[in-house]
């Protein structure tokens, strides 16, 4: 690599920029946008739930005919519920967590100079953010965007006449998920084959850190599965466009008899969650792995059973395959297979609980360094074992045909998969931010973000649990005709207050995370005092990680408070002194 570089323009350092640094950037700027969208979704929404008659200025502001005096009409209710599900489990968490952290990790922690592809790369985010644009615009078409849910289920997503948002508005929805799957893909290759190919002299995958491994494994779990839900997504092109009738049959609508016959809307059900199990793991394993890191880190203990860690991450990858039909328990699916998917569901918690336990025991009498991307982390393995107990509920058939789409559900997976993963993201965000910007971002802020998320998420989704156990149904706009339901909706206000506390703490880190950019404290080379590879690269940005050559590597990535050591971390980079033995 040449020292003298030319001028970068604002072209080619924005736009065609194929640096992973400047990559993962764009990945997490473009999700916090869309993450401010998908939250003021369901603001809009919780609004509606609390106070189905009253009117606010606010719906009126953003709704423009999709209200009646200030009152949103169920149409636009459906919307905004389907477009929020997308928005946050797509656009948010997916990009958020694995096009951010993989892009900016994966070269700096294995000692490679850039990805494998920086090409492919800059293709791969320029389509997220081609898909995310047309997601936006169909916010905006005159019926009214996508409402089928964001499982899009038919007859509701396939049939245009079925509903208003069933239009332009769907059509829009499929189009900005293919592109999105594309970019997926390429991105998801990316990884692999630069987690193969260019690890630097003696990083043995052994000695890979636990984001890199959950990176890995997360990337080949969106190449097995998000080809399905392309797949999914294309037949419903066909038979919403061409006539066909893969998921239609022997339908009546507005009193019409439709031709249709021969499909089966259980054929989307199972090709959709094919994908949609898989997806939630391909969300929540990047922030495992981060979480894993930064334990460690700010514990200033060596991970516990880095090798059980590891095996967990591939047992998760592979069972989550094979639990897609504990979503269609109610859907007619033969009890036979019911049974099945219970077993292999309820296996599924052995893993996860393995590193429940592993974070936990790594804490345990570990000199815990309080800072803000811990406090995110501890709040992690506490709502993904709070959460994930409701899991066991829900995966077993006889008990989940009780709670089966109640609030319950969306208790359980906000927890898990909502709440969780964003606490990942935003442990990344603090702890990388360094690395991103070569400053600090400030303290006091985070601890106030992060106190007032936490209490806002709990307040939020603990009590759904509770009045999901009473029966009360998702996705309704108003629950005012079932006289059975009146007692609960004081619980309704409660969590809809909780809801805008939360809604407002973030505005907190949006404040903080911008500032810092250019107001932050100048970072120091390694202000974790952390042991691997990136904290290895100067501060300042140079395509190409680090001058001159590519650091060697020595010894495991979790050498922390070694004995016979002064120094209470040992980078990666450290030879093994004369007798002593890698970890």
């Amino acid at each position: 690599m040449s020292a003298h570089h030319h001028k970068e323009t604002f072209v080619t350092k924005y736009i065609f920029s194929q640096d992973h640094k400047m990559i993962s950037k764009q990945y997490l700027v473009t999700g916090i946008f869309m993450g401010i969208i998908g939250v003021l979704m369901s603001m809009l929404f919780r609004l509606q739930i609390a106070w189905p008659d009253r009117s606010f200025t606010i719906v009126e502001a953003f709704l423009g005919p999709h209200q009646d005096g200030g009152v949103m009409t169920p149409d636009i209710y459906l919307a905004l519920v389907t477009i929020h599900g997308t928005i946050m489990v797509f656009f948010v968490l997916t990009a958020g967590l694995s096009g951010t952290f993989s892009n900016l990790l994966i070269p700096l922690q294995i000692g490679a100079r850039d990805m494998a592809s920086g090409f492919l790369n800059m293709i791969s985010y320029w389509l997220f953010f081609l898909s995310s644009v047309v997601m936006v615009i169909s916010l905006f078409v005159e019926a009214g965007p996508a409402s089928a849910g964001w499982t899009i289920y038919p007859p509701l997503s396939a049939l245009p006449q079925a509903m208003p948002g069933s239009g332009l508005g769907m059509t829009l929805w499929l189009v900005s998920m293919a592109i999105f799957i594309a970019s997926s893909l390429l991105g998801s290759l990316n990884y692999i084959v630069t987690i193969f190919n260019l690890r630097t002299v003696g990083m043995k995958m052994t000695r890979l850190p636990l984001t890199i491994w959950a990176f890995f494994i997360t990337a080949i779990i969106g190449v097995v599965s998000f080809p399905v839900l392309l797949s999914a997504a294309l037949l419903l092109i066909f038979d919403r466009s061409f006539g066909t009738s893969f998921y239609l049959s022997d339908i009546f609508i507005q009193g019409e008899v439709l031709h249709y016959e021969g499909g089966s809307p259980v054929l989307f059900e199972h090709l959709f969650w094919f994908l949609g199990h898989p997806e939630v793991y391909i969300v929540i394993l990047p922030a495992m792995g981060i979480v894993s890191e930064v334990i460690a880190c700010n514990s200033r203990k060596p991970i516990f059973g880095y090798r059980a860690m590891i095996g967990s991450i591939m047992a998760i990858a592979f069972l989550s395959t094979i639990v897609w039909g504990h979503h269609m328990f109610v859907s007619g699916m033969n009890p036979f297979l019911g049974s099945v998917f219970t077993f292999t569901t309820l296996l599924i918690a052995i893993p996860s609980a393995v590193k429940a336990f592993n974070w936990i025991t790594t804490m345990w009498k570990g000199n815990i360094q309080m800072n803000v991307a811990m406090l995110f982390s501890i709040g992690f393995v506490s709502t993904f074992i709070s959460g994930g107990l409701t899991g066991l509920v829900l995966g077993d058939s006889a008990l989940d045909i009780n709670v089966h789409d109640t609030y319950f559900v969306v208790a359980h997976f906000h927890l898990v998969m909502g709440v969780s993963a964003i606490y990942g993201m935003f442990a990344g965000v603090y702890h990388w931010f360094p690395k991103m910007y070569g400053r600090m971002m400030n303290k006091t802020l985070g601890y106030w973000h992060f106190w007032l998320t936490v209490v806002a998420a709990y307040g939020v989704f603990f009590p759904m649990h509770f009045v999901g156990l009473a029966g009360l149904p998702r996705r309704y706009y108003a629950n005012t005709a079932f006289p059975l339901f009146d007692d609960l909706a004081d619980v309704n206000v409660i969590i809809t207050m909780f809801a805008i506390l939360g809604g407002a703490a973030q505005i907190i880190f949006l404040a903080n995370f911008f500032i810092s950019i250019y107001k932050g404290k100048k970072a120091t080379q390694n202000p974790w005092n952390s042991t691997t590879l990136e904290w290895t690269a100067p501060v300042e940005h140079i395509h190409g990680n680090w001058p001159g050559e590519i650091p060697h590597v020595h010894r495991w990535s979790y050498d922390y408070s070694k004995p016979g050591h002064d120094e209470d971390f040992i980078t990666q980079i450290t030879p093994l002194a004369p007798g002593e033995e890698e970890s």
